[in-house]
């Protein structure tokens, strides 16, 4: 996995200093980082520097904190350990963490992070949901939500995503995640929660900083040519519900980081 370059055009996050896992740690306040006992010493020193340029770049796209990416500390980081068999990254959230293939995860950090995110506000942002609900999820079941303004930007998120432009049937992205599912035999990629956390994935490779360690595939990948990202008109749409909510959230959080 680390043989190779990744692509990356934004700011300097590091100079010279040594960037380790715990640095990564220790900056953002992950509430844990394991990592595999099968990832040897110089591939740690390699992953390190990329995970934390990677969340740098993240935290500079979405205009927040450190707080932000860490969840308030309440997310956890696996690399190496801790996946399924057969999957690149993956989410837990009975457990509240990410974890990233020894040599398959690199670019999946973006969409992993969403599905920390979208399942850690469901229940700021919902009257009574269940411990491993998704906003995501929540928010298409109509559960009542908690009125606040960040919240109110939070719904308009998930319904450029997941509605049409008149907002009274089921956007195209949706549709053909549906169809999609349909002929795979499965209830995938038409889950509210990964239609979410595709279309953020979209977002973030839509930005001016670039790393495709922290995110790739949205353009060009065989997915993206069957539709399972959101394209013209209703990419853009999403990325400007996208970009107003988290820059607003980013202020919040800054302002009661003072």
């Amino acid at each position: 996995m680390l043989n190779r370059e990744f692509y990356r055009r934004g700011p300097i996050h590091h100079q010279n200093e040594e960037v380790t896992f715990a640095t990564i740690r220790q900056r953002f306040d992950f509430r844990s980082i394991q990592i595999g006992k099968w990832v040897k010493e110089v591939e740690k020193q390699k992953a390190a520097p990329l995970f934390h340029d990677a969340l740098c770049d993240l935290m500079m796209i979405l205009g927040g904190n450190e707080a932000m990416i860490s969840l308030r500390g309440s997310l956890a980081l696996q690399y190496g350990c801790g996946g399924q068999p057969g999957v690149m990254a993956h989410y837990e959230p009975s457990t509240r963490s990410f974890a990233l293939a020894k040599n398959a995860g690199p670019g999946s950090i973006a969409h992993e992070w969403f599905h920390g995110f979208d399942h850690y506000i469901a229940q700021k942002a919902f009257q009574s949901v269940g411990s491993e609900t998704f906003a995501s999820e929540a928010w298409l079941a109509d559960q009542d939500m908690i009125e606040h303004p960040l919240n109110d930007a939070l719904a308009q998120c998930y319904q450029a995503i997941i509605l049409n432009d008149d907002a009274d049937a089921p956007s195209e992205y949706f549709q053909r995640s549906a169809v999609i599912d349909k002929q795979l035999k499965q209830y995938y990629f038409s889950k509210p929660e990964e239609l979410c956390a595709r279309a953020f994935e979209a977002f973030i490779q839509d930005a001016t900083i670039k790393n495709n360690f922290l995110v790739k595939g949205t353009k060009e990948s065989e997915e993206a040519k069957l539709g399972l990202y959101p394209q013209g008109h209703h990419r853009l749409k999403i990325n400007q519900a996208f970009q107003f909510y988290f820059h607003q959230l980013g202020r919040a959080l800054k302002r009661k980081a003072q």
